[in-house]
């Protein structure tokens, strides 16, 4: 075998180094997102956490609005994904697919989300640290009169949570899942047992006072 064959089969036939590196941090990082997948109070109040540094931090520097305006944008598209269902309704017939949930569905519906919570979560996080790590370079720093993108996001958050519910009152769902309904027996269930152990107990004491 000559030598640029041996180069080249050390090269191809086994991963690099810096491939390696990024797979194992790649497998940790999974590993550490499927542990707190349940800690959900938790996950969201990082989440809160680190907006309310990176708010701090914009007030301080006076600079970066436009990427804290880009950052509302994609956090209302997200919010608005969280609150859409997984299938438009109005692209299924009213006898085809499954229904909604809404207070008139005697059946337990579950509301199956566009976007589901956990992944919801994940994307508003890592917008945030990305937002974060823009306000160290210069270069994102845009001038603007930020009072003009204020008030442009109240507006479009209105217009868009206005049309969302217009859609929800349209198709007649809610954006979230009731417990699923228990039904109790009635009142006097335990009174057969409870006088069948009376009568037990009766029994016994007449056969104990019996000469």
């Amino acid at each position: 075998m000559s030598e640029g064959d041996s180069v080249g089969e050390s090269i191809h036939g086994k991963p690099s180094t810096i491939g390696s590196f990024f797979t194992r941090v790649g497998q940790i990082y999974q590993s550490w997102l499927d542990k707190s997948t349940p800690f959900s109070i938790g996950r969201w109040g990082v989440t809160l956490s680190l907006t309310a540094i990176y708010m701090i931090r914009v007030y301080i520097l006076q600079g970066w609005y436009i990427v804290t305006y880009a950052l509302g944008i994609y956090h209302l598209n997200l919010f608005i994904a969280f609150l859409s269902p997984k299938v438009d309704p109005s692209m299924l017939d009213e006898d085809e697919g499954p229904a909604l949930p809404t207070k008139q569905n005697e059946e337990f519906r579950p509301f199956i989300r566009r976007l589901p919570e956990f992944k919801f979560w994940h994307s508003a996080t890592k917008g945030i640290v990305i937002a974060m790590i823009c306000t160290f370079f210069e270069a994102f720093n845009v001038p603007v009169f930020w009072p003009i993108l204020v008030m442009y996001f109240i507006m479009l958050f209105c217009i868009t949570m206005k049309r969302q519910i217009k859609h929800m009152v349209k198709y007649r769902y809610l954006p979230f899942t009731h417990g699923k309904r228990t039904y109790r027996g009635k009142e006097d269930t335990g009174k057969p047992f409870a006088r069948f152990t009376s009568y037990i107990q009766h029994l016994s004491y007449c056969n104990y006072s019996e000469p």
